[in-house]
This record gives C-alpha cells, sequence and structure tokens, in this order.
C-alpha cells in the first residue's frame, strides 16, 4: 500500500476515536462548568486529527514530484492553539483562572494529531494520564497544595486612634499570614470627628477560615463594613 494512501475506514476510525477521546475529557470540563466544555474540546480534538490527516495524506497526487513534510501542518495546529487557550484564561482579583482549561485544549489537540497519524495507543493512555491530572491531581492540589489561597479583605472603619491596631490584632490571633496593607481616606463631613476610611488588607488564608474572619472583625465596633474578595 502507497505509504501517502488511506483506507477510508481507516480514516473515519481515526477521526471516530478523536471524537471520543476529546469529547471524554470534554465531560469532565463541562461537568466542572469550565469556559471550554464538551464541544469544545470535540472541536478541538477532531479538527486536529482531520488536520493531521490531511498533512499525512491529503498530498498524496503529489508524492513523487515534490518533498512532501507530514509534519508542517501539525504544527502550526500546537501554535495556533494558544489563541484559542489565550481567550479561556481570565485575572479574577488576585487569581488568575483558566490556565488548566488552556493547557487542556493545548493537550487535546495533541490527542488528535496523535490519533490522526494512527497512534492510537499514545492517544488512549495521554487521555487517561490528562483524566487522571483533572480528577485525582486535583483533588490532591486542593486538599495539600492549594489549602491556603490569597486573598484581599476590605474593612471599613472609624479612623480613629487604635483602630487599624484591633483589625491587625485579629488577623494576628488567628495568625493569618499578612501580606500587604494599605488605607484609602474618604471624605468625611464636618461633623464627624474621625473621618471613615477603608483598610486593604492582602492576606493568605484558608476558605474555610473567611467567615470567621468576617465574623470577627464585623465585631469590631467601629467597623461598619467587611468583604472578602
Amino acid at each position: 500500500m502507497n505509504p501517502w494512501e488511506i483506507d477510508m475506514s481507516e480514516m473515519i476510525i481515526r477521526l471516530g476515536l478523536a471524537l471520543f477521546l476529546g469529547g471524554v475529557i470534554g465531560l469532565e470540563r463541562e461537568q466542572s462548568n469550565r469556559a471550554a466544555g464538551l464541544r469544545t474540546n470535540i472541536l478541538v480534538c477532531v479538527g486536529s486529527a482531520l488536520i493531521m490527516l490531511l498533512s499525512m495524506y491529503g498530498f498524496a497526487d503529489f508524492a513523487g514530484k515534490t518533498q512532501l513534510d507530514p509534519a508542517r501542518l501539525a504544527a502550526q495546529v500546537i501554535s495556533g492553539i494558544g489563541f484559542l487557550g489565550a481567550g479561556v484564561i481570565l485575572f479574577n482579583g488576585f487569581s488568575v483562572t483558566g490556565l488548566t482549561t488552556a493547557a487542556t485544549l493545548w493537550v487535546v489537540a495533541g490527542i488528535g494529531l496523535a490519533a490522526g497519524a494512527g497512534f492510537y495507543i499514545p492517544a488512549i493512555i495521554t487521555t487517561f494520564i490528562v483524566l487522571f491530572s483533572l480528577l485525582i491531581l486535583n483533588k490532591v492540589e486542593e486538599k495539600w497544595l492549594r489549602a491556603k489561597s490569597i486573598h484581599q479583605i476590605r474593612v471599613k472603619i472609624t479612623d480613629r486612634p487604635g483602630s487599624l491596631g484591633e483589625v491587625t490584632a485579629i488577623l494576628q490571633e488567628l495568625n493569618i499570614d499578612i501580606r500587604r496593607i494599605s488605607v484609602e481616606r474618604l471624605k468625611a463631613d464636618e461633623s464627624q470627628l474621625y473621618p471613615p476610611v477603608i483598610i486593604f488588607i492582602t492576606v493568605k488564608l484558608k476558605k474555610n477560615r473567611i467567615m470567621k474572619l468576617i465574623e470577627q472583625l464585623g465585631a469590631v465596633p467601629d467597623v461598619s463594613d467587611v468583604a472578602v474578595e
């Protein structure tokens, strides 16, 4: 058989495998309510497989007449998928979301290329590795590696002597890691002896301690509002 030709049944098998593997990963992303879900991952994987098939077998009529490079179109998929991945990366306060989804799209593109090239076993193994990373390692990260995260506390308080000290004393009592403190002064009425200020405190703490922190800060007499981002 000519190495530059492929049976229609083999082509359907490769595209079908890309559909299945991309769908399995996309289903996990869909259940996690990510920006790139089931359909996006299927389209990326099947599209990559099609481009790989085109790169390998779409120019069979020119075999022997010119030099063919099966990796040429495939290389453009790897670089081009970056534009799609960048679209799901968002800045949310002090955190960045979408990095895992963007990386997943990049890997799914690789899985599609592998399926299109006939590398069935590597494509399937990679899919299992991706699912293991998304399902199992995510739980490990949540429990051990990301037990604490960066948050910004916004406290509106009367600017009387010692008010800032009361706030920081509560943070120290709860053993909260303080990273940064800044104060914004608000316009006050002439009748106010002590004008209100907003204290911005960047801290590192566990999510399950946020409510307790809000309760204790809200109990300070001069505090009128507390918010955590």
